[in-house]
C-alpha cells in the first residue's frame, strides 16, 4: 500500500526521523483559522499520484489569508486526476541543498538496496542515476562500505556521515514496518547543516498486514472501495481487472482489448488493467473509466484504443474531448486511437482540441509506452 505523504511522515517520525516540525493536516479551508501556524509555510496536496509539484500542488503561503486560499484551491483541483484527501501544512524550510535518499526492496538484488543522489527534488529523473548500495538483509548493512561508495558522489564529509546515519534508521523502519519502499525526495540540507525529510514516499507490503493492525484496517477500507468500483463498472457496462503495469488501457471488446495488451507488452510496456467498454461505450462509462485510471497511482499514461464498424468514433471523440478538457493540471498523458466509422471526422474533432488520433495500434502503443518512461510521468 502506498501511503500519503502525511501518513508516511507520521510513520517515520514515530521512529525519531527528522520531519518538519509543526505540521498540520487539514481537510477544508475553514480548518486553517483555528491553527497555530508559523509563516511562511508550504501547503501540500495529499495525493498518491505523482507530479503535484509541477501542477501547483505545493504552494508557499506567507499569511493566514494565503493559506486559506491555497487550501481551498488545492482541495478543488485534481492532480493526475485525483482529488486530494487533505492538505498538509508545514513550515517553508530554509533550503541549502536538495538530495535524494531511499531504501527499497529489490528482488534482483536479493533484498534491500540504498539509493543516493547528491541532487534531488522534482528534477531527480533528469539527472544521472542514483548511487546504488546493495546489501540484501538489514544485518548486512556496512557503514564503511556505504561510505566508500558515497565518497565517489558526495564531496561533503558531514553530509556523508549524516546520510549514513539516516539510511541506517530508514532501514530499521523499513524492516520493522514491512516497507518495500521508503523514498525521501527531497532530503533537505538546511542552512544550519541539519538534514530534514522534505517529502516521503512509503510503500508497505500488503502481505504483511496480519502483523500490523492499522495496515490491515487500511487495506480493508481499500478493498471495500474496490468492491464499490466493481459495482459501478457493472452498472456502466464496463469490465475492469487491475494488473501490475503502468499503461492504463481503455478499449472496446474483449478481443481488441487483449490484442492491445499484447501490443503493449511487445513494445516493452506493461498494461495496468484490462478495461473493456463492451464495444458500445457511453459518456458516463468513459467518465468512470478515466476516474478509476486517474485515481490509480500506478497508472503513468493512458491509451484509448477503439476500433469497429458499428462504433461511431466521431461521437466518441466529442465525448473524450469533453472529459480530457475537464481533467485538472498535471493529468496523466492520454494517447488516442479511434478507427472505424467516422474516424476522419474523429481525427478532425481531436485535432481541433489539440489531440492526435493515431492511425495504427502499433503507433499508439509506441507513444503511450514512451510516455510512461518520460520524467514528467514519474515526477
Amino acid at each position: 500500500m502506498l501511503m500519503l505523504e502525511a501518513e508516511g511522515k507520521a510513520l517515520l517520525a514515530g521512529s525519531g526521523l527528522p520531519i518538519p516540525a509543526g505540521a498540520h493536516l487539514v481537510s477544508d479551508a475553514a480548518g486553517v483559522a483555528g491553527l497555530s501556524l508559523t509563516f511562511p509555510l508550504a501547503a501540500k496536496a495529499q495525493v498518491r499520484s505523482g507530479g503535484r509539484g509541477k501542477a501547483g500542488g505545493v504552494r508557499r503561503c506567507d499569511g493566514p489569508a494565503e493559506a486559506e486560499a491555497a487550501v481551498a484551491a488545492i482541495l478543488g483541483t485534481r492532480f493526475g486526476g485525483e482529488l486530494p484527501s487533505g492538505v498538509l501544512l508545514e513550515p517553508w524550510l530554509p533550503i541549502a541543498r536538495e538530495m535524494y535518499l531511499s531504501v527499497v526492496v529489490d528482488g534482483r538484488a536479493g533484498g534491500f538496496v540504498a539509493l543516493y543522489a547528491p541532487e534531488g527534488g522534482v528534477e531527480i529523473e533528469a539527472g544521472p542515476p542514483p548511487l546504488r548500495y546493495e546489501f540484501g538483509l538489514p544485518r548486512n548493512f556496512r557503514a564503511h562500505e556505504f561510505r566508500r561508495l558515497l565518497e565517489t558522489v558526495e564531496a561533503d564529509r558531514a553530509v556523508r556521515e549524516r546520510v549514513i546515519a539516516l539510511t541506517r534508521r530508514l532501514l530499521q523502519v523499513a524492516a520493522a514496518q514491512d516497507c518495500t519502499t521508503v523514498e525521501i525526495n527531497p532530503l533537505i540540507r538546511l542552512q544550519d547543516g541539519n538534514l530534514v525529510l522534505g517529502d516521503a514516499k512509503v510503500v508497505r507490503d500488503d502481505a504483511a498486514a496480519f502483523r500490523h493492525l492499522e495496515l490491515e484496517a487500511a487495506l480493508v477500507s481499500e478493498r471495500m472501495r474496490e468492491v464499490e468500483d466493481v459495482r459501478r463498472c457493472q452498472d456502466a457496462s464496463l469490465m475492469l481487472v487491475w494488473l501490475e503495469g503502468e499503461v492504463g488501457l481503455i478499449s472496446g471488446g474483449a478481443g481488441m482489448t487483449m490484442a492491445a495488451m499484447d501490443a503493449i507488452a511487445a513494445a516493452g510496456g506493461a498494461p495496468a488493467c484490462f478495461l473493456d467498454t463492451s464495444g458500445n461505450p457511453t459518456p458516463a462509462g468513459f467518465g468512470l473509466a478515466f476516474e478509476l485510471l486517474d485515481r490509480n497511482p500506478g497508472v503513468r499514461a493512458i491509451l484509448v484504443s477503439m476500433f469497429g464498424g458499428g462504433l461511431h468514433t466521431d461521437r466518441v471523440a466529442r465525448t473524450l474531448v469533453g472529459i480530457l478538457e475537464a481533467r485538472g493540471p498535471g493529468a496523466k498523458p492520454v494517447v488516442l486511437r479511434l478507427q472505424g466509422t467516422g474516424s476522419e471526422a474523429a481525427t478532425e474533432i481531436l485535432a481541433a482540441a489539440g489531440r492526435v488520433n493515431h492511425a495504427s495500434l502499433e503507433e499508439a502503443v509506441a507513444e503511450v509506452v514512451a510516455r510512461t518512461r518520460a520524467p514528467e510521468a514519474r515526477a
